[in-house]
């Protein structure tokens, strides 16, 4: 339980990056958060070692590189949205339809689209954020040591990537990785790709282990 406790904030923290990177810009804020945190500094290997990063300013960068980037990537030539890719006639769902919406609409998850700056529920950063959402939850009952309710919230996240987020951001990233004309977000990419996978592996070891003796106990 007390590893879990630390694990928790490291998942949190990665959720908020990877989230806060692909739904909008970044702003200087932004960047001077992953440059004061030599940790997360770490995680952009070809970002931290970058030339233009130190020969030209974080106003200049954003204005004529990530800017371009990220409409490349998010607006432009790439499609970041699930229903995209696993509808058959390639179609962006932002009706009530979308899979998505009633699963957030349970947990009391809202998605503000004008604000967000995406035209549907299905985006990748927007399920990103619910993963965040999920982990900060996951927090709370941790720290009430509320036993079902984290195994509960193990559960929903463990499905929630399996049956949506892994089902369809493999591919996305890989092209965006490829696609990328900066090197934040190509590390970004990778990062966002291994990270799912590898919290996909923890999430379930975790239900293996705690939640099974969870259940033979009650």
């Amino acid at each position: 339980m007390e590893q879990m406790k630390k694990d928790i904030e490291n998942r949190i923290a990665i959720y908020a990056l990877i989230s806060r990177l692909m739904l909008v810009e970044v702003d200087v804020a932004f960047l001077e958060q992953i440059e004061s945190d030599p940790d997360l500094l770490e995680l952009f290997p070809n970002y931290m070692h970058w030339d233009k990063r130190k020969t030209l300013s974080k106003e200049l960068l954003i204005e004529e590189h990530y800017n371009v980037d990220f409409t490349n990537l998010f607006l432009m030539h790439l499609v970041p949205y699930e229903s995209f890719y696993t509808r058959d006639d390639q179609m962006i769902e932002s009706g009530g339809d979308n899979p998505v919406l009633e699963l957030y609409n349970e947990l009391d998850f809202r998605v503000e689209l004008d604000k967000a700056r995406v035209v549907s529920a299905d985006h990748i950063g927007v399920e990103l954020e619910f993963m965040y959402m999920l982990c900060m939850a996951l927090q709370k009952a941790l720290e009430a040591e509320d036993k079902d309710g984290i195994c509960e919230l193990l559960q929903v996240q463990r499905a929630f990537l399996k049956e949506h987020l892994l089902e369809w951001t493999p591919l996305f990233l890989i092209n965006a990785k490829r696609e990328s004309r900066t090197p934040l977000y190509h590390d970004g990419a990778e990062l966002s790709l291994e990270f799912l996978l590898s919290d996909f592996e923890y999430i379930t070891a975790q239900l293996d282990s705690h939640c099974q003796t969870q259940a033979v106990e009650n």
